[in-house]
């Protein structure tokens, strides 16, 4: 059996300006990483990453260990681990970016990325291993969106053998079983080459900066717009943003259909 949420509910009535800007900074990076030799990608990765032993110790850097806090949340080990992180950003961020506009979103993000890797430092302050990725920053989206949203539905593709359905589930389970997984993971250490606590202090800054940058106007717990746990078969159609202001894709399609009709 295997589950993965891919979009939700949420409408939201502005343009994620900032999560496209992260989205396609990610993958550009991750491109000029893959464009490179094995060693010389290795090396930018212990270059541009954050390695405890250098942002709390006196190892040296290639960087300033304060800069390489901000240029790790750019950079991804694999496809999957670019992938994974986008999708997230996808499904949460936009709401997120609309509670507070995108200039506080900024702020929003980039002050995640910071906890998730000070703590992470923190529990592990000798390691030289570098770390790199967005999903610090992104949990503190998740954190945000638990939040603001709870009752909010996540369509999770559900895969089984064969059948493949989508079913409605509540954020706060979808990011409830996300958040007690990382804690899990993280009581056996960080032996797969996953940074778990990075995860959670992402998370748990994310929460406790939601109130704070969230617009006077937005409320906190908000109802859902939908019925949970309906089911149904999967359609692509159900990848198309719930952006009220975001209907670009679409547009295009139109403007060409009418084109073609002229």
């Amino acid at each position: 059996m295997f589950f993965f949420p891919f979009s939700d509910d949420n409408p939201t009535t502005n343009k994620p300006y900032v999560c496209y800007c992260i989205i396609a900074i990610c993958v550009f990076v991750f491109l000029w990483q893959s464009s490179l030799p094995t060693n010389l990608s290795n090396e930018a990765v212990y270059n541009f990453g954050v390695v405890p032993a250098a942002l709390l110790g006196d190892q040296e850097s290639y960087i300033s260990p304060t800069l390489s806090v901000f240029t790790s949340m750019f950079m991804h080990g694999s496809w999957m681990h670019l992938i994974g992180n986008m999708v997230f950003l996808w499904i949460f961020g936009d709401n997120i970016e609309d509670s507070m506009g995108s200039g506080k979103f900024i702020i929003f993000y980039l002050l995640s990325g910071i906890g998730a890797a000070f703590l992470q430092a923190i529990i592990d302050p000798s390691s030289s291993i570098p770390m790199i990725g967005a999903s610090g920053a992104i949990a503190g989206v998740l954190g945000g969106y638990l939040l603001l949203h709870p009752k909010a539905n996540v369509n999770v593709l559900m895969w089984i053998i064969i059948f493949i359905s989508v079913i409605r589930v509540p954020a706060f389970i979808v990011l409830g079983f996300w958040i007690v997984g990382q804690f899990f993971n993280a009581s056996f250490g960080s032996e797969g080459g996953v940074a778990y606590f990075a995860h959670i202090g992402g998370f748990i800054v994310g929460m406790l900066l939601i109130p704070i940058f969230k617009r006077a106007d937005i409320s906190l717990f908000q109802e859902a717009h939908s019925q949970a746990f309906q089911s149904s078969n999967f359609d692509f159609n159900n990848l198309r943003s719930r952006n009220s202001g975001d209907d670009f894709m679409q547009d295009f399609i139109d403007n060409a259909n009418k084109k073609d009709k002229n």
